[in-house]
C-alpha cells in the first residue's frame, strides 16, 4: 500500500515514521523545501524519543521518504493522510481550516485512480463533508473516499503511542 502524508510537523512525520514500520510505503510531502532537504539529510526538525532511529531505518529501508513532489506523490497513493496544521483563529477561537482546505484542492487536482482520503488533523465535525465538497468541486470525475482518523499522541510517547493505541477512532 502506498501512503502520502500530508504535512511533515509532528503528526504528519510521526505518523509518517510508523506507518512504513508496519511495511507500507510512505511519502511525507511538505512545502518546506528546507524541512525536506534536512528531513532527506537524516536531520530530524523534533525531538521525539526513538524517532530518529525510525525514520533512518525506514528511509534506508526505502519505504520512507520525503519530497516536495505534491501531484507526483498523490498520484500514485492508495491512502492520503492530511496532517496539516490547524491554528487557531483569531477572535472566535475556532479552528482554522485554510490548511486542510488547500490540501484538498491539492489533492483533488492530482487523484489518479481510487484513493481514500483521511483527516489526521485535529478539526471540527463537519469537515469531512467540507473536504468531499472540495473535493468534487474540484474534480467531479474523481474517485474517492474520505475518512477522518484523529490522532492521540503524546509528545515523549508518541510513537509508542501510535504503535500501541489504547484505542482506535476512525470515521467513515
Amino acid at each position: 500500500m502506498r501512503i502520502v502524508m500530508i504535512g511533515s510537523g509532528y503528526v504528519g512525520l510521526v505518523s509518517g515514521a510508523c506507518f512504513s514500520e508496519f511495511g507500507f510505503q510512505v511519502t511525507c510531502i511538505d512545502q518546506d523545501a528546507d524541512k525536506i532537504a534536512k528531513l532527506n539529510q537524516g536531520l530530524i526538525p523534533i525531538y521525539e524519543p526513538g524517532l530518529e532511529d525510525l525514520v533512518r531505518t525506514n528511509a534506508e529501508a526505502g519505504r520512507l521518504a520525503f519530497s516536495t513532489g505534491f501531484a507526483e506523490a498523490v498520484a500514485v497513493a492508495d491512502v492520503v493522510f492530511i496532517a496539516v496544521g490547524t491554528p487557531t483563529r483569531r477572535g472566535d477561537g475556532a479552528a482554522d481550516l485554510i490548511y486542510v482546505e488547500q490540501a484538498a484542492r491539492q489533492i483533488a487536482k492530482s487523484l489518479n485512480g481510487f484513493t481514500v482520503i483521511v483527516t489526521k488533523s485535529t478539526v471540527p465535525v463537519g469537515t469531512a463533508h467540507r473536504i468531499k465538497s472540495i473535493v468534487r468541486e474540484t474534480n467531479p470525475e474523481a474517485d474517492f473516499e474520505i475518512a477522518s482518523n484523529p490522532e492521540f499522541l503524546r509528545e515523549g510517547s508518541a510513537i509508542e503511542d501510535f504503535m500501541r493505541p489504547d484505542r482506535v477512532v476512525v470515521g467513515v
